[in-house]
């Protein structure tokens, strides 16, 4: 019989976490913000109302803007993130979905389960629903 005690040290390597700073394009809800906005953006843009063709210098001049007009993140930490899109009819589907996943999870037959699925498919509807209303009223706010 052998009888060995060994003490065996591993040093795990932390990986760096990548820090995205984001322009906060959440503030073009408040109208002052979104007048200031539009008025740097047609400065920059030379008061031209037609974009130039170059899709490129447009996107960068777009972006600088805001980043000047708007400001930017830290880029820390995610806490209290704002989905601006979000409403009451989205937050009651996913109740709703939550509700019957957990029914699913407690008795797995397959009734419950097609109730979760199709709750499931219904939210995704919904989600992309309220997310394309949000971006139209923001493009119509950006008179674009």
């Amino acid at each position: 019989m052998v009888v060995c005690r060994m003490t065996l040290v591993c040093k795990t390597k932390r990986s760096k976490i990548e820090i995205e700073k984001k322009t906060k394009w959440w503030k073009l809800k408040k109208e002052e913000c979104c007048e200031e906005f539009r008025q740097k953006l047609r400065q920059a843009l030379g008061g031209q109302v037609v974009l130039p063709d170059d899709w490129e210098t447009t996107a960068e001049v777009i972006r600088e803007t805001g980043r000047k007009v708007l400001g930017v993140s830290s880029g820390r930490r995610k806490e209290d993130k704002e989905t601006w899109w979000w409403n009451e009819e989205v937050q009651d589907s996913i109740q709703r979905k939550r509700l019957a996943k957990k029914k699913w999870d407690m008795d797995r037959t397959e009734e419950n389960r097609q109730e979760y699925k199709e709750l499931q498919c219904r939210v995704r509807r919904e989600v992309s629903k309220a997310k394309q209303k949000a971006y139209d009223e923001l493009y119509t706010r950006l008179d674009t």
